[in-house]
């Protein structure tokens, strides 16, 4: 099967699209109150691999819908103005997801560049996350 367009471009749109930060850029944002970091990754990998403290747990799959105001599934902590700090396994998920919140119109929005897996091997502070009975 021939795609039109492959995952490569995608993310490489992208990128050129978005702000991309280093793990160490966003450890420096870590605790402030006016950044919210926030976790797209599936709630299997948050339970096996933990998370960044006090991150938003906000599934890829219903991103978009949490987002929107006029959505009966909006969260509020997107209503914050706060700047959010995006991230997912390896940082290609995240790339499209910041791409799509910033053309809805979400503002101060990045991602992080090579996501967890590169907050993670630098050696960054990670918090448990417990699986729900």
């Amino acid at each position: 099967m021939a795609l039109k367009v492959g995952y490569k471009a995608l993310l490489e749109a992208a990128e050129a699209e978005i702000e991309t930060i280093t793990p160490e850029t966003a450890s420096a944002l870590l605790g402030d109150e006016d950044v919210q970091f926030v976790d797209i990754r599936d709630v299997r990998e948050l339970q096996r691999e933990g998370k960044i403290p006090g991150a938003f747990h906000a599934g890829r799959g219903m991103l978009e819908f949490w987002i929107d105001p006029e959505s009966p599934y909006f969260k509020d902590v997107f209503g914050s103005g706060k700047r959010f700090v995006f991230y997912c396994q390896s940082g290609w998920r995240s790339a499209l997801a910041t791409q799509t919140v910033q053309r809805m119109g979400l503002e101060n929005v990045c991602h992080i560049g090579g996501g967890f897996r590169a907050w993670s091997d630098a050696g960054y502070s990670v918090e448990t996350v417990e699986r729900k009975s």
